[in-house]
């Protein structure tokens, strides 16, 4: 486990809400924007903040051993397609990032193929094909649990060298709701039935399938929660344990994040764990339609910008947002003050 987090700075962040408060506006009428550029300013430590120019996309894609087990609308096979789409731009997620001007880019941690036919950039932190199903046995193995985390930090480092001022998580592969739900439940104490959604948009037969299929998962893995490397081996995936150490380091090196959906979020609650104190560095881009999602966010205590009922994942929902941090990072340092005003 890494050591403590060191908070975004106090004494910015008392700096930042003073001159909010004093911006010539009526007290609170820009709403949650006030409470985004208060944030984004103890984030930097500065007041006002910069500009948030670069930000920087990491899809971290990986299969699913549940996916055999009808808990996704869609076939495994779907996943490589994917990762081919993302990388060549015509992804959802990368027609929004054009847009925000957002680089973006894509990893295969845990595809089960070989993508030969993708360039070397995208395989190269490739852990595994695949991971075990959750209701039967272990996701992963200790060591591959480490070499998950060790790709995850290394990623980030690189999105940091590279000038990263604000990142963000995305996801793609077949069946991960159900690991993520199965994560979050584990570490809230949860019980099935409170975690599941229909992730691709399954049927209620389906629905009954996956929930019975987690429920099995946490009684498989009881006890197991307290230590969040044996909770990744236990019910998560390689994709996601590269993305939970990837946050875990954005936040000890003081680069806030943007979180998106349910895999994002689940991520950041090991996260949060492996890095005590990490989740004050994280903001939720926008809630999705996942009921895991909206209790892991509420256990750490964040409110998302955006509920546009997506459920896309690909770091999509999080990408959306990306123009309200910019737009409080702006009015912070723009706007003329009340005191400006009336002389």
């Amino acid at each position: 486990m890494t050591a403590v987090v060191t908070p975004p700075s106090a004494v910015t962040r008392v700096q930042a809400r003073r001159r909010v408060d004093a911006l010539a506006k009526p007290t609170g009428a820009l709403g949650r924007l006030e409470d985004l550029a208060v944030w984004l300013a103890a984030c930097q430590d500065r007041c006002p903040p910069e500009p948030v120019e670069n930000v920087r996309a990491v899809v971290f894609a990986g299969d699913h051993g549940v996916a055999a087990y009808g808990v996704s609308a869609y076939p495994a096979a779907v996943t490589p397609a994917m990762v081919r789409l993302l990388d060549a731009g015509d992804a959802g997620v990368a027609v929004l990032a054009r847009q925000h001007g957002v680089r973006l880019r894509v990893l295969d941690i845990a595809v089960n193929d070989d993508l030969a036919d993708v360039p070397a950039r995208v395989r190269a932190f490739k852990v595994r094909r695949s991971s075990g199903p959750i209701h039967l046995r272990d996701a992963l193995t200790r060591d591959e649990v480490a070499a998950a985390l060790t790709a995850g930090r290394a990623v980030a480092d690189e999105e940091i060298a590279a000038g990263a001022q604000l990142l963000i998580s995305g996801d793609m592969g077949i069946g991960n709701t159900t690991p993520a739900a199965a994560l979050i439940a584990a570490a809230l104490g949860l019980p099935a039935d409170e975690v599941t959604g229909r992730g691709t948009g399954i049927d209620d037969d389906a629905l009954a399938g996956k929930r019975d299929l987690i429920d099995r998962a946490l009684r498989r893995a009881a006890g197991r929660a307290a230590d969040p490397a044996d909770l990744l081996a236990a019910l998560g995936s390689a994709d996601i344990a590269a993305s939970a150490a990837f946050l875990a380091r954005a936040a000890g090196r003081g680069v806030p994040v943007l979180l998106d959906g349910v895999v994002s979020v689940a991520a950041a609650l090991v996260a949060d764990r492996l890095a005590p104190g990490a989740a004050a560095w994280f903001a939720a881009g926008h809630r999705s339609t996942e009921p895991a999602q909206s209790l892991a966010l509420d256990k750490l205590g964040l409110v998302p910008l955006l509920d546009l009922g997506m459920r896309l994942g690909e770091g999509s929902g999080a990408v959306a947002a990306v123009s309200l941090v910019r737009s409080a990072a702006l009015l912070l340092g723009e706007m003329a003050l009340l005191s400006d005003v009336l002389g």
